[in-house]
């Protein structure tokens, strides 16, 4: 029995998803908190900033995280070592970049940004920027190295210690939302010496750099780069949209964000799975068994569409004990929105391990093809039913009709390239789920 508990608890899939466990219950805790600390508008500016923020690192760490985590699960050290030292020496590059254009469009908009609710993140962004580019690097390279043990203790560090700033600051402290996001940087920026002390990030290698392989990186990265942008356009163009309502503004954002927010419980075990389902499915790609990387997607997009039937249901019933939870009593309001989310759950393994799939067997250009006819079902949608409807509800909508477009797209260029059967994707999720069971008894 002991050894069973240690082969599970040292298990690759077990560590990724505790570590996304514990980061969003701590994720939680700090949106719980927030809410609780601010009015509708300006935790409103602070979802902005957040969502922002998120849109702008898909565009800087897309051109080369996918990249680095496939071309290292197959590659000699000789070959890591030019990897990881090219992976640092781009991110500097555009990070200097990001850091000039948001400076030169702040100084020349200022006004027009100051009475928007994006004057957060244009004056703290490149900031911010700057100080987590190790904690972020380091993420990358532990990914692809499956060393998900210490992404759990890196991620956990960053956010348990803002979540205990933040009960403080709401019991005693009382500080302003700009001062909660100065303390924020502060604890990214010392999250980011750990990852340094540690080499976690691998900057000790920026002198192997290799234009060969910076090459490589980005031919592979102009693809994914997109559908990383795309992917999370397909969430954050919701709060945009939303925020530029002049009939919804920053009170829409809060109330939209409470169930948005809800719906990370069904991407903890998305993002664990598809974090070591890529690693597993580039190395069977870069070694031609095909058969493997059919039988990696059946096993795990079949086993969380089961898992999530149970779950979605079961949300859907109380939806309004878990925003009241979430958000307290005032967005109560929000329940059906969440309603449509936990619908929206019952597709999303089929088209999350679709576009894993695409770039594992690499067809970055098929899986940038998908989020694009996603994301432009999704910002027409959203418009529609922010300016026509002014309405959140219809937003959520959106989501779902998004999300069978993704679905018929991914898997239409996937099937091209694997031969996929829809009904071994439910009878190998099935066994799946048998075994760990059988593996627990």
């Amino acid at each position: 029995m002991i050894k069973k508990i240690k082969h599970i608890v040292l298990n690759q899939d077990f560590l990724s998803l505790l570590g996304n466990l514990v980061y969003a219950v701590l994720g939680f805790v700090s949106f719980l908190i927030l809410t609780r600390s601010f009015p509708k508008d300006i935790f409103g500016e602070w979802v902005l900033f957040i969502t922002a923020a998120n849109f702008v690192e898909m565009f800087r760490f897309g051109i080369t995280r996918t990249a680095i985590v496939r071309f290292l699960s197959g590659a000699n050290q000789i070959e890591k070592e030019k990897l990881i030292g090219s992976n640092w020496l781009i991110g500097i590059i555009i990070t200097v970049f990001l850091v000039i254009v948001i400076f030169v469009v702040n100084l020349f908009f200022s006004d027009n940004i100051k009475s928007s609710g994006f004057s957060l993140f244009f004056l703290w962004y490149p900031l911010y920027a700057i100080v987590n580019l190790p904690f972020n690097n380091a993420l990358t390279v532990l990914q692809a190295k499956l060393q998900f043990g210490k992404i759990l203790k890196l991620r956990t560090l960053n956010i348990l210690l803002f979540d205990m700033f933040l009960l403080v600051n709401l019991f005693y402290l009382k500080l302003n939302l700009t001062s909660v996001l100065i303390v924020f940087l502060i604890l990214t920026a010392f999250t980011s010496v750990i990852s340094l002390i540690n080499r976690w990030d691998g900057i000790y290698l920026l002198k192997k750099t290799d234009k060969h392989t910076i090459k490589k990186i980005l031919d592979f990265g102009k693809f994914t780069t997109g559908t990383l942008i795309g992917s999370n356009l397909l969430k954050s163009a919701d709060t945009f949209i939303i925020g530029m309502s002049p009939f919804l503004g920053t009170a829409g954002v809060a109330l939209y964000s409470v169930p948005l927010k809800l719906t990370e419980v069904m991407e903890i075990p998305l993002r664990s799975f598809a974090a070591t389902a890529f690693p597993k499915m580039s190395k069977a790609s870069i070694n031609n068994n095909l058969e493997k990387v059919k039988s990696l997607f059946y096993k795990y997009a079949g086993s969380l569409t089961l898992l999530f039937i149970p779950f979605s249901i079961f949300n859907f019933i109380f939806a309004e004990f878990f925003v009241t939870l979430l958000g307290g009593a005032e967005y109560i309001e929000t329940a059906n929105i969440y309603r449509v989310f936990c619908l929206y759950g019952l597709i999303l393994p089929l088209d999350r391990f679709t576009g894993v799939g695409l770039d594992a067997i690499n067809k970055p250009k098929q899986n940038f093809y998908k989020v694009i006819f996603m994301v432009i079902a999704n910002i027409v949608g959203d418009l529609i039913a922010v300016f026509v409807f002014q309405s959140v509800f219809y937003v959520a909508l959106i989501t779902i009709l998004m999300t069978f477009v993704g679905i018929v797209v991914g898997y239409y260029y996937f099937n091209k390239e694997v031969k996929l059967s829809i009904l071994k994707i439910f009878t190998q999720g099935l066994n799946f789920l048998k075994n760990i069971k059988s593996n627990l008894a």
